[in-house]
């Protein structure tokens, strides 16, 4: 055998990494359901779990006695060791374009003499959770991070993914890194600050999802757009709910989570996305972004891919009853469409768009008719009733 071995050069050795997803969903979780979150600490050697939190100082603003709450709860619990006070950051995208955010946040990490088996504990929306998950990421390779995500957004979605990343050279997400968290906790009492803008944000990639994953689910967002707008609670939390779920489906069980292959499905409508938001210096939120990139991709589906009118029609109809925005004049700058480069590098490989041949039924490209798309994008405009020939205000 030693003699085969010896002749022989090349091992290639298939492997795959025990990964734990966990996702808890709770109405209070710093007040009567505590016990949910202090359930996900595991005590190290010492008998005691330390961990670090850091908190989206947008929600302190909403509620005054957060901050305090938190340290009570955890500095009151057997078994748990809280190695510093409540740090705050500043939320919304911005905090993903400030390179000394990452510095506080590794310097914080080391003063407290984290570890591997510590935790980092985030309360923020999606920009502070991606912030602070690549600082713990890159940490000692990788602390134990626990997100509580606090918009719709981050609840339906970016919540149980495995990405982190910040902005750098001006393009969105460029630095970043795969992670699976170690636990998620969507709790309801922390969306109670939202503004209306912020809570409508979330529900465009509830739409993307059912789009790609679930027709049932996309007609029942169809129905039930306008009380989600008008933040009815159960219609609300359901579709909350069943978005993260498929996401969480889709991450666990569809054989890619760290994207090594060249489809992104779950991007669905994102090359536009992230362009937009650096085009428009970040002056539409993500989930606004998204919805318009949902509707540009859908109106491209209908002209290439034989997308029935019907669904077309119906997102268009969604989107805007969940009032949001499926125009924005941004979408007639050229510079658009340098989005789709910057979406291949991003993955690698040759370009990969996923499109709708139906709802349910996603079909990958790798070319993009320019033409066709700029036709989309004049479509949107028509069902957005926008007239192009005016000049914009």
């Amino acid at each position: 055998m030693s003699e085969d071995l010896g002749q022989q050069n090349c091992f290639d050795i298939e492997f795959a990494v025990p990964q734990f997803h966990r996702l808890r969903f709770t109405q209070d979780c710093f007040g009567s359901e505590f016990p949910v979150l202090q359930d996900l600490f595991e005590a190290s050697v010492n008998q005691t779990a330390r961990l670090q939190v850091w908190v989206d100082s947008g929600l302190v603003e909403h509620d005054s006695d957060l901050v305090a709450n938190i340290t009570q709860q955890f500095s009151q619990t057997p078994g748990i060791e809280l190695t510093s006070p409540v740090q705050q950051l500043a939320g919304g995208e911005i905090v993903k374009n400030e390179p000394e955010v990452i510095n506080r946040l590794l310097q914080t990490i080391d003063d407290d003499n984290l570890d591997r088996r510590s935790y980092v504990v985030v309360v923020g929306g999606g920009a502070v959770l991606d912030t602070v998950g690549y600082a713990t990421a890159i940490a000692h390779r990788g602390l134990r991070l626990v997100r509580l995500p606090t918009t719709t957004l981050s609840q339906a979605d970016s919540g149980v993914g495995v990405k982190n990343a910040v902005n750098w050279f001006g393009k969105k997400n460029w630095k970043g890194t795969f992670a699976t968290p170690w636990a998620v906790v969507n709790d309801r009492k922390l969306l109670e600050g939202l503004s209306d803008r912020d809570f409508r944000c979330g529900f465009s990639e509830a739409v993307k999802v059912a789009l790609l994953k679930d027709p049932e689910f996309f007609y029942y967002l169809c129905e039930n757009a306008a009380k989600i707008a008008a933040r009815e609670s159960e219609p609300s939390h359901h579709a909350i709910k069943k978005s993260i779920l498929l996401h969480l489906k889709h991450i666990t069980r569809g054989g890619d989570p760290f994207e090594v292959r060249q489809a992104r499905p779950l991007d669905f409508g994102h090359w536009v996305a992230h362009k937009l938001e650096a085009v428009t210096n970040y002056r539409l939120r993500h989930g606004e972004a998204v919805s318009i990139g949902v509707a540009v991709d859908t109106a491209y589906s209908y002209l290439t891919q034989h997308l029935p009118l019907e669904i077309a029609e119906q997102t268009f109809a969604s989107l805007q009853d969940l009032e949001l925005p499926i125009w924005d004049f941004s979408l007639k700058d050229e510079v658009l469409f340098e989005g789709l480069e910057e979406f291949r590098q991003h993955l690698g490989g040759e370009l990969t768009i996923t499109l709708l041949q139906d709802a349910g039924r996603p079909i990958d490209v790798h070319h993009i008719k320019l033409a066709a798309m700029r036709e989309a994008i004049q479509m949107v405009s028509y069902y957005a009733n926008i007239d192009l020939s005016s000049p914009v205000t």
